[in-house]
């Protein structure tokens, strides 16, 4: 392949091509922050055919109002760091994470889980704070001294895409089940492929493939941008995961809105119109708008919130982990689980195999309440790292490239996504991604 050697002192970071009104933007996260209360006051009061009476400690006591408006109005005052941000990888990962802590926020005033709910969650919202000042505002550029040309950068595109599809190939020949989605969990707990295979596939459908997709829209290539698309819905049969199945639908999207919208309102637009839609569909169509609800407004957007809730409880009364879950540190140091907490979850709550986040894995079960904000700090370094590694790359390319780490980073610690998922790759990706590539199709549109 062929390189170039960067003489610059560095790049900088990436400015987005309008400026977002600030009054706009404070009013559309108002809004964000209004509908997700809402939705979570909805989960609560409409419990959806497929979940338990009371679905995963979800509750809304109306005497009890009050208290959670308190909490999450003075956490409100939080978003205004998004107002004075200038759009990054952070911005997009923190506004998902924000999002998260919210809702934690609002559960925390209903719970019938017992533990000290007035440290918990000002353990959240201390974290919060914590992991978004520097995931925010650490943006000083890593000067590039390698970089790929545009020829190189196409190549490594068509690599990838070739190296995607025969992993999908060889894990098709391991698992491929075309099921509906109301049986996805009777035979994903069926599948069996080799270990590589399966960090293989998820590298792939969460970094691989978005990116060389962003990169083939950025070269015009939309022929070979389809085939991504095409390649990402064949991963649902192998994984049986809802996230692979929609992510074609969810890269266009971002797509779409990184160009309708300037990218910090397509960022909170990216998550407040799937919420809005499923208010929408439950209150005009009620049981018939179960699978989207559930799908969305509960599913994806309030168990990572739950997941909080659950931590809390569990490690209110058992050995914290510190740090022992991470697979390469297990073998060398004391832990009292011997299963992924996963597991120990299921067993304990019975409410399925479910991973947490990074505030919940890497700060509340590693280090407990108190040092929480600590870890997460921590965290919002490496996430920092990222926002270094692209800066100067614009910021449709980032969205549409790295818009599955935040899903991925609201249901699994950050170790597991850094290595499983791949964000460490990303950022190996974009460091090397030519801004040439892009300078040149600004000049060819001014021409144009």
């Amino acid at each position: 392949m062929e390189f170039i050697l960067m003489s610059e002192t560095g790049m900088q970071p990436t400015v987005p091509s309008e400026a977002a009104r600030p009054l706009g933007l404070a009013l559309l996260i108002c809004s964000h922050i209004l509908v997700c209360c809402v939705s979570l006051v909805q989960i609560a009061y409409y419990n959806p055919v497929a979940l338990s009476p009371a679905p995963f400690h979800v509750f809304f006591d109306p005497a009890r109002w009050y208290i959670a408006v308190a909490a999450v109005t003075a956490f409100a005052l939080v978003s205004s760091v998004f107002m004075f941000a200038r759009f990054n990888f952070g911005y997009l990962v923190g506004f998902y994470s924000y999002t998260m802590i919210l809702g934690y926020l609002w559960l925390n005033s209903f719970t019938d889980l017992q533990y000290d709910h007035r440290l918990a969650g000002l353990s959240a919202a201390t974290s919060a704070v914590t992991f978004l000042l520097p995931a925010l505002f650490i943006l000083q550029p890593i000067r590039q001294i390698l970089t790929m040309t545009p020829r190189s950068f196409d190549r490594l595109l068509t690599f990838i895409l070739i190296l995607c599809a025969a992993t999908i190939a060889v894990g098709a020949s391991y698992n491929f089940q075309l099921v509906s989605l109301d049986k996805m969990y009777e035979y994903r707990a069926k599948l069996n492929a080799p270990a590589i295979v399966n960090y293989l596939v998820t590298n792939v459908s969460s970094v691989l493939l978005p990116f060389a997709f962003a990169g083939f829209v950025a070269g015009k290539a939309y022929w070979r941008a389809a085939a991504v698309l095409l390649l990402l819905l064949l991963l649902y049969p192998i994984t049986l995961n809802k996230i692979t199945l929609f992510t074609s639908l969810w890269l266009v999207a971002m797509l779409v809105l990184s160009r309708l919208f300037e990218a910090r309102i397509a960022v909170v637009l990216s998550l407040l119109v799937p919420i809005l839609v499923g208010l929408a569909l439950i209150t005009m169509f009620g049981e018939r708008a179960t699978f989207y609800f559930t799908t969305v407004n509960f599913r994806m957007i309030a168990i990572p919130s739950v997941a909080m809730d659950v931590y809390n409880d569990f490690f209110s009364s058992h050995d914290l982990t510190h740090f022992c879950q991470i697979s390469f540190l297990k073998p060398i140091m004391h832990c009292p689980y011997q299963d992924q907490l996963s597991i120990v979850m299921e067993r304990t709550y019975k409410l399925g195999y479910f991973n947490a986040s990074l505030f919940a894995t890497e700060g509340i079960a590693s280090v407990g309440v108190w040092f929480a904000p600590i870890a997460t700090f921590v965290c919002g370094l490496v996430i920092a790292l990222g926002n270094r590694l692209s800066a100067g790359l614009p910021a449709e390319f980032i969205l549409v490239s790295g818009a599955i780490l935040p899903q991925a980073l609201l249901n699994a610690p950050l170790t597991t996504v850094l290595l499983t998922h791949g964000a460490g790759i990303l950022f190996l990706l974009w460091y090397v991604t030519p801004r040439s590539l892009f300078e040149q199709a600004s000049v060819a549109r001014a021409a144009g």
